[in-house]
């Protein structure tokens, strides 16, 4: 719960005029001997002082809640939020007006929000009258058409005193967070291989000892650690006994997202490429995690009102994919830096072993000189394009998947038909996919 903070500068409907009718009507009264002007008089004088003290508690105890069924939600997902206010005074609230800021891009199903001066935000106004100590709430359906990351609030609020001649207002500057992750599809939807779709994971692994699976135990070694040591089959064998460890593999997997939709930044934003492009690299990392690969994305766009590019680093931590998906969320069309300098810059820092995917909805011939840089030091790497045109034969002994003329449908699900909001293919989709050392090429139209 968030306090209130509350402006007693407004204007009211009460005035010094209404002091000076009370003493005007308490002279005539006592003038004419006129009982019925006293006692409005005096009911004035009354009224007057009772209402601006009421006026003065009316927004004190006062607490204003957004709660949502989930914080966290997937692209055309409903969810149930509700809006609670709470009295904790003994005196009642006869009126209360809340106007809070609610963003266009999750719209209402039941509501219709008043326009405001920003585009993307509009005002959701409510009354509410509460009793002492009264908790009263009230539940709307929260539609999430497409990815973002959303605010609710700042709430405007306003009350008063019963009689209606002062008022106050107030603002609960707290905001609320909605987030709407990307679109995340199985790789075989994406015209990607099931089956080792980021080239040979078998020639270039290292094995490691996953400490959390123990298959047996050896007699020590003088090169073995004694963190290693079983100490409870050595107190059996009366001699040092060392754990031996399940073999495991680990298979970096690092995407590199390109904001970018057009060569240069000044020509513009394609905002239906750069949505298929973040929902790719989302699957991508989906796939990575599933297979219980070490993952990591790095973009080239910063979050709102930021100028850091994206960067989450790689990691088999369970909440990994939350963080990938949140970071993908908030992802804007402003380009921190090229792609290029993206992957020159962070490349020497990444585990040498690692497998970079290049999610890009334009090739230009920059990004081809320093795959081909990269591949010649020895680096592994994947493009997936998005570009209308394939991939040029230069980028041989890279493999590439070529996915273009895709755009993603946001209508609303009933205007769809069968769809439901997956990708719709466009009039032309090339799939071209290059094995590594480029003995190998498949093609396929649709």
């Amino acid at each position: 719960m968030s306090r209130i903070t509350i402006d007693y500068s407004k204007e009211t409907q009460f005035s010094e005029a209404w002091v000076a009718l009370a003493i005007m009507l308490t002279l005539f009264g006592l003038a004419f001997r006129q009982k019925g002007l006293m006692l409005v008089a005096v009911l004035l004088l009354t009224i007057v002082p009772i209402a601006w003290l009421w006026n003065k508690l009316a927004l004190r105890g006062l607490h204003y809640e957004r709660l949502f069924s989930e914080r966290r939600a997937f692209p055309d997902e409903t969810l149930e939020l509700t809006l609670r206010v709470s009295n904790w005074k003994l005196l009642p609230v006869g009126w209360l007006q809340i106007e809070d800021q609610f963003p266009l891009g999750v719209p209402l199903l039941d509501e219709e929000l008043l326009a405001s001066q920003s585009s993307n935000v509009g005002h959701l106004v409510t009354a509410f009258s509460l009793r002492w100590y009264q908790r009263v709430s009230r539940r709307y359906r929260l539609h999430c058409p497409r990815r973002g990351y959303y605010r609710f609030g700042p709430a405007h609020l306003k009350s008063g005193d019963l009689f209606g001649l002062f008022s106050q207002e107030g603002w609960q500057k707290k905001d609320d967070w909605l987030i709407v992750y990307p679109k995340v599809l199985p790789i075989a939807e994406l015209g990607l291989l099931s089956k080792e779709p980021f080239g040979e994971t078998k020639a270039r692994q290292r094995l490691f000892a996953d400490p959390m699976r123990t298959i047996g135990v050896r007699d020590h070694r003088p090169e073995d650690s004694f963190k290693h040591i079983h100490w409870k089959a050595t107190a059996r064998q009366q001699r040092l006994q060392t754990r031996v460890y399940e073999p495991t593999t680990s298979f970096n997997l690092i995407v590199f997202l390109n904001v970018a939709t057009f060569p240069k930044h000044w020509q513009g934003k394609d905002p239906a490429l750069l949505e298929r492009a973040i929902s790719v690299a989302a699957s991508i990392a989906n796939y990575g995690v599933e297979q219980r690969y070490i993952v990591g994305v790095i973009a080239n766009g910063s979050v709102p009102h930021s100028d850091q590019s994206i960067k989450v680093l790689p990691s088999r931590d369970p909440r990994q994919l939350a963080r990938i998906l949140e970071a993908l969320a908030a992802v804007t069309g402003f380009a921190t830096s090229s792609i290029e300098a993206l992957l020159m810059a962070e490349s020497p820092r990444l585990p040498w072993g690692a497998t970079l995917v290049v999610v890009t909805g334009v090739v230009s011939e920059e990004l081809v000189t320093t795959l081909l840089r990269l591949r010649d030091v020895g680096r592994r790497l994947v493009l997936i394009s998005l570009d209308q045109e394939p991939p040029g034969r230069e980028l041989e002994g890279i493999l590439s998947y070529h996915l273009p003329g895709v755009e993603v449908d946001f209508r609303p699900p009933s205007r769809r038909g069968e769809v439901r909001g997956e990708f719709v293919q466009g009039r032309r989709a090339v799939e071209t996919f290059t094995r590594l050392g480029g003995q190998e090429q498949w093609e396929s139209s649709i």
